[in-house]
């Protein structure tokens, strides 16, 4: 396990085996990961990476992820898209590139991974901000999406903006408060759609200084209250970075989280 956490953000990892586009920006963009061994199309596997929403981060920092998960046999796309402090990033641009990225995804990277992509609604799995935009394409887009793993996700922009999380992030996202722009936090905040319509599991470290596990625990019991198909799984030794990080002590119960996404019910 690494001595700091955060070093899986800069660890090397090999380069994507292709980039395609699902629009005209530059950074309306995906990586592809070719699966591990040669068997059958699987369902591809669509990464959104953190970073609170803005611009000094990008999917750089969740190559370590996605190639330990394509390792497990999956296609793999690690999903760009404009963010606060870029032309066209915060309100609506982030939400709208990645709704756009993960329903065109699965047809961009069949044909660029042919025989590799099976014809199924990915999976997501979004880390922190990643988090949020996952959940929030699955409310948007339920049909588009055939599962959510969620790690640490900023499931409560409402309640995010009050703690100040990142100073200000929330606000750089949609624009002010939920007293500034109300509809925004309306169609944004996955808290205000629960029961998510997609079978979802939330994984959250006890130890996480970046997003509070308190955040997961609320909301998925409203959203189990309502009906949902989710789980959270809260690992006590875990603070926020170690979930996409295979070299750490939680991997293991991320990747049994994961395939349990893949059981057909």
């Amino acid at each position: 396990m690494p001595a700091d956490p955060r070093d899986v953000l800069s660890r090397p990892a090999p380069a994507p085996d292709v980039t395609v586009s699902y629009g005209d920006h530059p950074d309306q963009i995906a990586d592809l990961r070719r699966p591990a061994g040669s068997g059958p199309a699987r369902r591809l596997v669509v990464v959104v990476h953190g970073g609170f929403w803005r611009s000094g981060y990008d999917l750089r920092h969740t190559d370590p992820l996605a190639v330990a998960l394509a390792a497990l046999g999956h296609p793999v796309a690690q999903v760009e898209y404009r963010r606060t402090g870029q032309p066209g990033g915060g309100w609506p641009g982030t939400l709208t590139d990645v709704l756009t990225g993960v329903t065109e995804l699965p047809r961009l990277a069949a044909e660029a991974l042919p025989g590799r992509v099976a014809a199924a609604a990915p999976l997501l799995v979004g880390h922190s901000a990643g988090g949020h935009l996952a959940l929030y394409v699955a409310t948007a887009a339920p049909a588009a999406v055939g599962g959510v793993l969620a790690l640490a996700p900023v499931s409560n922009l409402a309640e995010a903006y009050r703690l100040d999380l990142d100073d200000g992030a929330v606000a750089a996202l949609l624009g002010g408060g939920p007293a500034d722009v109300p509809e925004r936090y309306a169609d944004a905040d996955p808290r205000s759609s629960v029961p998510i319509p997609t079978r979802t599991v939330v994984i959250h470290g006890a130890l996480d200084q970046q997003v509070p596990v308190g955040m997961s625990r609320e909301f998925v019991a409203a959203s189990r209250a309502a009906g949902g198909d989710i789980r959270l799984l809260e690992l006590p030794e875990c603070e926020h970075f170690g979930l996409i990080d295979p070299l750490s002590a939680a991997w293991p119960q991320i990747t049994a989280a994961f395939r349990s996404l893949q059981e057909d019910r």
